[in-house]
């Protein structure tokens, strides 16, 4: 098994620096992930105990004085960005450990319509180790990069219609965010990220008032399966005992999660073999000489496992109908407008470029940095949960709005993943099966359960909004809403 993923690990790295592929770079770091779990630096697993009740006392976290420092994080320009901007924009840090040194580094764009009566929604990309300015500038955020690398066009679907979009860089380490004591990227972790955040939370409220009583709701993708639901759950455990900031959490969003580690691995596969990426017989080689569930290794696990990656090919797993990068390291330097209804494959090299301009780190008042899509000083991940399904009975349990979304065209975190996962908590069925519409168009198909919502988007990919931003938007409108899609 561990081969089998050093070999998983080969294939995106040599395809990314070759341009063959434009994997998901934040997916890629969970293969990591699960490569390290069957090493012996394996993270500690399980660490996460559900409980009903806030059975120890709180401990007040660090909340440093606040005032004055929303307007020193006011950006007055984006390097690039269009005329006509009508809308707030805020970048900057927020200390979380002030003997460390430890500072997560914001994006917040305020609504341009509107913004006092709209909720306030924090958004995570995953990883684990991965940067949420990836949503913010390729995915649901007010703008996209030209192919130049130096100039923006407006996204007429960004989230930022309907709600107020906080883009958070978490754990320490990733992106912007840092720590003065180097020794917190090797301390890395599901629990610590989650305790981190929510101090993030608590100060960046203290920071921007206003919002304390706002609806707040918390959405991802990939590995955030894990980060939105653990940062849902130490609000609401926390919201029951402090005395400090009660945040007003109403719900949470996932994308393409990854949720539990046996359902997820068997759903990739059923996945690969229902659309023509695998041949039978690779596939049922795949279930007889694998076991999901202890996650015991074999010679014959890894070779039949090698063998349904290579049938593949050299296709973009996270989108496999979508067009691969094939010049990366060339850019179309005319600064021809850009569409929001073409997605560029070489789409990371040109975030790469932009965040790396010194104007543009200026502008977001970020510290002079290498940034990178993913951390390349997170080299371990200590501790993690093999399955996040109690936190989400939990949720359920505590009138928590939840939905889990989907792009159907994802094998890396595909639908089938999402189902398996979900058909494990056995939860009445409340709206069967259905196609939901937009413009008189599919826009994909949903299942509404007792607590939880299971809804797809049709012809998009790991990253949803990236490939289907007008279906996203109307998604996470309906979310908001708390009602469903159109049937019609």
């Amino acid at each position: 098994m561990k081969n089998r993923m050093i070999k998983l690990i080969a294939i995106f790295f040599i395809s990314s620096l070759f341009g063959l592929s434009n994997a998901d770079i934040q997916a890629n770091k969970l293969f990591e992930l699960l490569k390290a779990k069957r090493s012996r630096n394996s993270p500690v697993l399980n660490k996460w105990t559900v409980s009903d009740e806030a059975t120890e006392e709180y401990s007040p976290v660090y909340i440093a004085p606040q005032d004055g420092l929303a307007q020193l994080d006011k950006i007055l320009a984006l390097p690039g960005q269009p005329a006509g901007v009508s809308f707030n924009q805020y970048s900057g840090y927020v200390t979380v450990n002030p003997n460390a040194g430890r500072a997560l580094f914001y994006y917040f764009v305020e609504s341009p319509t509107d913004s006092s009566t709209k909720p306030l929604v924090l958004w995570l990309n995953g990883g684990p180790g991965c940067s949420s300015m990836i949503g913010a500038m390729s995915e649901l955020g007010p703008f996209r990069i030209n192919s130049d690398g130096k100039t923006l066009f407006r996204n007429d679907y960004a989230w930022t219609n309907v709600a107020n979009m906080l883009f958070l860089e978490s754990p320490a380490g990733v992106g912007f965010s840092y720590s003065n004591t180097t020794s917190d990227y090797d301390n890395s972790g599901d629990k610590n990220t989650a305790d981190d955040a929510y101090v993030f939370l608590v100060n960046w409220l203290e920071r921007f008032p206003q919002y304390k009583t706002r609806d707040f709701y918390i959405t991802g993708e990939s590995y955030a399966g894990h980060y939105v639901p653990q940062l849902a759950y130490t609000i609401l455990l926390n919201n029951n005992k402090t005395s400090q900031t009660v945040i007003n959490i109403k719900g949470i969003a996932i994308g393409n999660a990854w949720i539990d580690d046996e359902a997820c691995s068997k759903g990739m596969y059923d996945y690969w073999s229902t659309h023509a990426l695998n041949s039978d017989a690779t596939h049922d080689a795949v279930y007889k000489y694998c076991d999901f569930a202890s996650n015991s290794s074999s010679a014959m696990c890894d070779n039949i496992t090698d063998k349904a990656w290579d049938e593949m090919g050299n296709i973009d797993v996270y989108n496999i109908y979508a067009p691969i990068c094939l010049t990366p390291k060339q850019r179309n330097t005319s600064a021809s407008p850009g569409s929001i209804n073409k997605f560029d494959p070489c789409w990371q090299y040109i975030l790469e470029f932009y965040l790396n301009d010194s104007m543009v780190q200026k502008a977001l008042h970020a510290k002079p940095t290498s940034w990178d899509l993913c951390s390349d000083v997170i080299t371990t991940w200590n501790e993690r949960a093999v399955t996040i399904l109690p936190i989400i009975k939990y949720m359920i349990e505590n009138g928590q709005r939840l939905w889990v979304f989907s792009g159907d065209v994802d094998a890396r975190v595909p639908i089938t993943s999402s189902r398996y996962s979900i058909n494990t908590l056995n939860l009445p069925i409340e709206t069967a099966w259905r196609p939901w519409y937009l413009n008189k168009e599919v826009g994909g198909y949903l299942e509404a359960y007792k607590g939880l919502l299971l809804i797809t988007v049709r012809g998009a990919g790991h990253t949803v909004p990236s490939y289907q931003p007008q279906r996203a938007l109307a998604l996470f409108s309906s979310f908001l809403g708390g009602i469903l899609p159109s049937s019609s």
